[in-house]
């Protein structure tokens, strides 16, 4: 299971990456074209504008570099495939003229009529429609050139159409070589996870039955020689390896995928009241409050034994490092979908890395060993809320712990453990 996240996480990071990449390609050629197109068209417009509204004669042979962003030449050829026409303005910004001499596509009117909108434009260049203009000043007035650059962006579109096909062609080869080597990439970490899961589970095999053994002989000795310090001492860390291997047991069985069998519909209300009322003896021996405010009639659906041990764990988890005489608050709320708090007082707050909190064997506050607790128990809240589809996590709030928890029990339960 987490190799396939890791597999699925590294395809998307690669992907996004790609895309990006790509994005950026096309954005460049995009630019890159804009500016020949429009330095090119500036250039003819330019040469108009500068021989008093013709465009000039060449002689044979005589060619002229483009230069700039606009790679290519003028020569005696170029006047004949140039269009363009001329609105001429006075300086109240009246029309006094059309020259069309150059242009068969456009009427007097039409050409009075793109002078008027890029007079109004106030630019000095720009586009209307598939015509590049320029305005420049005359000893009566004004005079803007237009010339026609249809053709040209005819060829800018093509340009950015295959850029794109290409792009887009490349984008598709990329994913799939995305899907195919992430699992080459990922191998051999599958291979030394396979191995560690296969380690806990013999060592967890291979334990029990020796610790059985030294527990079954402690309380043989203890039942011939009575009550003994040491003995006592003995069976109480017996104890906890006992927990720890139970645990180690079922991590990796939520490592293995094992499966929880089919989800039902839960009465949530009534298992959070009744594990909240099976906690508040701990609670008070160990001199803290428990209290539990729960709407009735919230439900969701999941697999009871894993909804109840995660209820478990949280609550151990708040009583066991709740500060001494402080309180632990269980709540149940029925709204747009059921939300469950439990929260809990805590002084070293500042000590603890919520970011890892729900790792494995993570300890944030170390002076909590005493507690009995092997960093294990919220790494297995964590495993079975996303066995159940959600996402758990914390964050300090007023110096005490908060971390979130979305179940994907039902329509998107959220469980916060706070």
């Amino acid at each position: 299971m987490m190799v396939n996240e890791l597999r699925k996480k590294l395809v998307r990071v690669c992907g996004i990456s790609a895309l990006a990449l790509l994005a950026v390609i096309y954005a460049c050629i995009y630019i890159l074209s804009a500016r020949q197109l429009n330095g090119a068209m500036d250039m003819l417009a330019d040469r108009i504008s500068e021989n008093g509204g013709s465009f000039p004669e060449y002689s044979a042979g005589e060619q002229e570099d483009m230069g700039g962003p606009a790679p290519g030449f003028i020569n005696e050829e170029t006047r004949f495939s140039v269009r363009f026409f001329i609105v001429s303005f006075d300086d109240e910004g009246l029309v006094t003229g059309e020259n069309i001499a150059a242009i068969r596509s456009v009427t007097q009117q039409s050409a009075a009529g793109y002078g008027i909108k890029a007079a109004a434009s106030g630019s000095e260049r720009g586009w209307i429609d598939d015509y590049r203009y320029k305005k420049y000043e005359n000893s009566q007035g004004y005079d803007i050139v237009f010339v026609d650059g249809a053709m040209n962006r005819s060829v800018f579109r093509m340009t950015m159409l295959s850029a794109g096909a290409a792009l887009t062609g490349s984008g598709i080869v990329l994913f799939i070589l995305m899907v195919v080597f992430p699992k080459r990439a990922v191998r051999p970490i599958a291979e030394s996870y396979e191995k560690q899961k296969q380690f806990i589970t013999d060592a967890n095999h291979e334990l029990k039955t020796p610790l059985t053994l030294i527990m079954t002989n402690i309380d043989i000795v203890q039942s011939e020689i009575g009550e003994n310090e040491w003995l006592q001492d003995a069976k109480c860390e017996g104890s906890r390896m006992n927990d720890l291997i139970n645990q180690m047991g079922i991590l990796a069985k939520m490592d293995e995928g094992a499966d929880g069998g089919e989800k039902a519909r839960l009465d949530l209300s009534g298992l959070v009241t009744e594990k909240a009322r099976s906690f508040v003896p701990l609670a008070e021996s160990r001199n803290k409050k428990l209290m539990a405010a729960i709407d009735g009639g919230t439900v969701c659906f999941g697999h009871r034994q894993a909804v109840e041990k995660l209820m478990d764990i949280l609550f151990d988890n708040a009583i066991k490092y709740c500060d001494e005489g402080g309180t632990i608050t269980v709540a149940l709320r029925n709204r747009r979908r059921p939300l469950l708090t439990v929260e809990n007082t805590y002084r070293s707050a500042q000590n603890v890395e919520t970011d890892k909190l729900f790792d494995r064997f993570y300890r944030g506050d170390r002076s909590r060993t005493p507690s009995g607790g092997f960093g294990i128990g919220l790494s297995i809240a964590k495993a079975i809320v996303k066995d159940q589809g959600g996402e758990i996590n914390a964050y300090i709030k007023s110096g005490d712990i908060v971390g979130s928890c979305d179940s994907g029990y039902g329509k998107r339960s959220r469980i916060l453990y706070i």
